[in-house]
């Protein structure tokens, strides 16, 4: 598949930032940083695991790894803390946060021999964060719904409809083009592909097409549902109760 890239610098690996604002536990210790990351992640502590990442750019290909977690919450939380911990490393060193969202970029194609299934969730959420800054990533993680090759959108689909939603308002300018897919998508025969293009559509003001689906809000469909550090079990009528008004479901 044709992916686009936006040019990038590489960090220069001399820049250390001041190391009085980074925990001990920051410091390279091979294998032991991945468990300790790990360990923040089981309690939730993104903002910590934000600063270790100030300390250390390994913490975020750590992180890229945590997101195979046999735990699905974990996972989910992984993402979360990239998205925490690549903002903060841009406020102090962009080019080294952008040669990371292009490392993901590339780590969704399979000639990169090593596919990371929620590289569009954590490129959402890092640009999300920073949306000013990768600005140029806001259609790249959008038109990764029509230029993901159709026998890996199986897997990819729900993540790129989370990341879509997750870009909101920010990708007002870009998502015209997909919203037919991701209407599309609301017919999918998968819950949770059904389920999180609803979230989507009410993510980026398009509320109106859930609401023209009678049949979406008795769609008992089982839907995962990630908000404030849990991973939530709900269902699709549930996801469009909330997206038509019923309750926000937030990222």
């Amino acid at each position: 598949m044709e992916m686009r890239c936006p040019v990038g610098t590489k960090c220069d690996p001399r820049a250390v930032p001041d190391r009085d604002l980074v925990p001990a536990h920051a410091e390279f210790r091979g294998p032991v940083l991945k468990q300790e990351l790990r360990a923040l992640l089981e309690t939730h502590r993104v903002d910590e695991i934000a600063t270790v990442a100030r300390g250390t750019r390994r913490a975020l290909g750590l992180l890229t790894a945590l997101t195979f977690d046999r735990d699905p919450a974990i996972g989910w939380r992984a993402v979360e803390a990239m998205g925490a911990a690549t903002a903060r490393v841009a406020d102090d060193d962009p080019a080294a946060a952008r040669e990371h969202l292009r490392r993901l970029h590339w780590l969704i194609q399979e000639e990169s021999g090593g596919i990371c299934w929620r590289a569009p969730e954590a490129m959402a959420e890092i640009v999300a964060l920073r949306p000013t800054l990768f600005a140029d990533f806001i259609p790249i993680v959008i038109h990764l719904l029509h230029e993901t090759a159709e026998e890996d959108l199986a897997h990819f689909r729900p993540g790129i409809l989370w990341a879509i939603g997750r870009l909101g308002s920010a990708g007002a300018a870009h998502v015209g083009d997909v919203v037919p897919s991701i209407v599309a998508a609301l017919d999918h025969a998968d819950p949770q592909v059904r389920g999180m293009a609803v979230w989507a559509l009410g993510r980026i003001g398009c509320s109106g097409a859930v609401a023209a689906r009678e049949g979406l809000r008795d769609d008992t469909g089982a839907v995962e549902v990630y908000e404030g550090g849990e991973l939530r079990h709900t269902t699709v009528s549930e996801v469009t109760r909330r997206a038509l008004g019923g309750g926000a479901t937030q990222a």
